[in-house]
């Protein structure tokens, strides 16, 4: 209704109907259905009795009825198609129910069987009514209003003023105010009138509703099954990339901290045994204990970082970002929104996005041999949008089992989009969106 018939709504289109877009359709509904409409009223008021009372008589009428059973099925198209062009309302076209036993002949007969066929023949006998009764009302009270409305044009007669005992001007206002009131019945008169067409289209010519109720089932069914086998992957990979996560933090552990912190052992004990006798060799094992603890702690901050940076929490994904970008030995420029936007964002896109920003620069580092790079925060429509590039050669692979390939599984895991295009010698460019509820 608020597309074909907006004025029955009441308010500013009830006001300005004979002026609406909706009245212009309406009208040119109207007008084109009266001729086809009563055409093929006609022609179904004619063919289906007289094809009935020839079944008896010579025996080709129920040929005759599948012909015309085979037209309607013809006119459903050609009237859901006409009704969807001039008023925008698409119609769902019914489903062929095409049923025959073996044979030319039950095949040739078949259409019998079809009761939208049945139902698209009593929709255009019916039609065949309302449709010229629509035009006339519609013409009548157009007609009539144009005529009053232009009535000072051509003057209103002394027989009307003399008989009514009113001066011209006044009769001149009171013609055009009720000429405004005629149009505005018409434009009423042209929407309620293809609003009653759709609706006997939708329920003569269009899908049933038990069909349509299947179909939308059907498709909620097949959605359903398309988000549980990407939630099954995306679980999959999340799972594997945490597990290797998981080893990535034991290896460095035992490699690094934990060497460390035997070998300040080591060192401090040697400084506790030479206290007394050589207190000079105590002082320098005491200061390579000493580097040996700030060294030991970097390399735990380096580690905490990788699970979860402190800036990001404490400061935001501009900041965090920023950090990395100092700590690159490639030159990189950071461009980010505002902190409000970045903040409407979830948590978990932001770490994404930080953790994607730190595997790429590395990248750039180790094997890009580039000399400047770029990266590029955006906000939009309820995703996060994240683009870095780098002027390097080229060439880069998520391969299985790469650092690319577990940035891959940790964006899937959150419904993300990745694209990496790294054409040899061109540089590359990794974009990765993100809804920001994530």
């Amino acid at each position: 209704m608020s597309s074909v018939a907006p004025a029955f709504l009441g308010g500013r289109e009830l006001a300005l109907a004979p002026v609406s877009g909706a009245t212009g359709r309406a009208l040119a509904q109207v007008v084109v259905a009266w001729p086809w409409l009563l055409f093929f009223g006609i022609l179904a008021l004619t063919w289906v009795p007289t094809s009935a009372a020839m079944v008896l008589v010579f025996g080709i009428g129920l040929p005759m009825l599948a012909i015309g059973l085979l037209a309607a099925r013809w006119f459903v198209g050609a009237e859901l198609a006409r009704l969807g062009a001039q008023t925008g309302v698409q119609v769902p076209r019914p489903a062929d129910r095409r049923r025959g036993g073996p044979g030319w002949w039950s095949a040739f007969l078949s259409p019998l069987r079809d009761g939208r066929a049945w139902a698209a023949t009593g929709y255009a006998a019916l039609s065949s009514l309302t449709a010229p009764l629509a035009f006339a009302v519609v013409v009548a009270l157009g007609g009539a209003g144009l005529a009053a409305i232009l009535s000072p044009v051509y003057g209103t007669g002394p027989v009307l003023e003399e008989y009514l005992g009113w001066s011209r001007g006044l009769l001149w206002i009171v013609l055009v105010v009720a000429g405004l009131g005629a149009m505005w019945l018409a434009a009423l008169a042209a929407q309620g009138a293809t609003l009653l067409q759709l609706r006997m289209a939708r329920g003569m010519l269009g899908r049933p509703r038990a069909d349509l109720r299947v179909a939308v089932a059907d498709e909620a069914r097949e959605r359903a099954e398309v988000r549980a086998a990407h939630v099954e992957q995306t679980r999959t990979l999340v799972v594997g990339a945490a597990d290797d996560e998981r080893r990535r933090i034991e290896r460095d552990l035992h490699d690094g901290a934990q060497q460390r912190l035997v070998a300040l052992g080591v060192e401090l004990g040697a400084a506790k045994r030479r206290t007394a006798t050589d207190p000079e060799a105590a002082a320098e094992a005491l200061d390579r204990a000493h580097r040996e603890v700030q060294e030991t702690l970097a390399e735990l901050r380096d580690l905490v970082r990788g699970i979860h940076p402190a800036v990001l929490t404490d400061r935001g994904l501009d900041a965090a970002l920023s950090a990395l970008a100092s700590r690159s030995t490639v030159p990189v420029t950071v461009r980010t929104p505002d902190d409000d936007t970045l903040r409407a964002c979830g948590s978990s896109a932001q770490a994404a996005a930080y953790f994607v920003v730190a595997e790429a620069l590395t990248n750039v580092a180790k094997h890009a041999s580039a000399t400047s790079a770029s990266v590029d925060v955006a906000c939009a429509d309820g995703r996060l949008r994240l683009v870095v590039h780098d002027d390097g050669r080229g060439g880069a692979a998520a391969a299985p089992g790469s650092g690319l390939d577990g940035l891959r599984s940790r964006v899937a895991a959150l419904d993300g989009t990745f694209d990496l295009a790294s054409p040899v010698g061109a540089g590359t460019t990794l974009t990765v969106e993100l809804p920001c509820a994530s």
